[in-house]
């Protein structure tokens, strides 16, 4: 990646709308070249899709949690598969340290996020959990101080 590729991205990161054209007038680049680096960008994995951004709370899930599962040995993928199941789970992340899985959920109030806990406690393969609800998002999730590090 180059600093015209973190460019693009920031612009599609700004604006996920922007089709190639529009993207190329601001960037000033051809045509062309805005679409063969977007192609090549996908190829390598880099531009994964365009969703649009939304806002759990606003959708009715304003709790967020995080679990850490200890689960039994050799069962990542089945328990994560499982994990996939459950609407609420967000993300699972396999990790080093005291669990195995840390694991991002949402529900809409403390007595949803028991019925969520319970649904990840009951798969199988789980063995314990430890799970802290977030108060706040201080830094959202974010990628554009790495894209604008390789602007400069």
């Amino acid at each position: 990646m180059d600093a015209l590729d973190a460019r693009l991205l920031l612009l599609l990161t700004d604006e996920p709308r922007l089709g190639v054209l529009e993207c190329s007038r601001r960037l000033g680049v051809a045509r062309g070249t805005v679409q063969a680096r977007m192609d090549r960008l996908e190829a390598r994995g880099v531009l994964v899709g365009f969703p649009p951004a939304l806002d759990l709370a606003a959708m009715g899930y304003g709790l967020t949690a995080f679990a850490v599962l200890e689960i039994a040995q050799g069962k990542r993928a089945s328990v994560a598969g499982r994990l996939r199941d459950i609407p609420e789970v967000c993300e699972v992340h396999a990790t080093t340290g005291e669990g195995d899985l840390l694991v991002r959920m949402v529900a809409k109030d403390n007595d949803d996020l028991q019925r969520v806990i319970d649904q990840v406690v009951d798969v199988e393969w789980v063995r314990r959990t430890s799970t802290s609800i977030a108060l706040s998002t201080p830094v959202p999730p974010r990628v554009r101080p790495l894209l604008e590090r390789m602007v400069r």
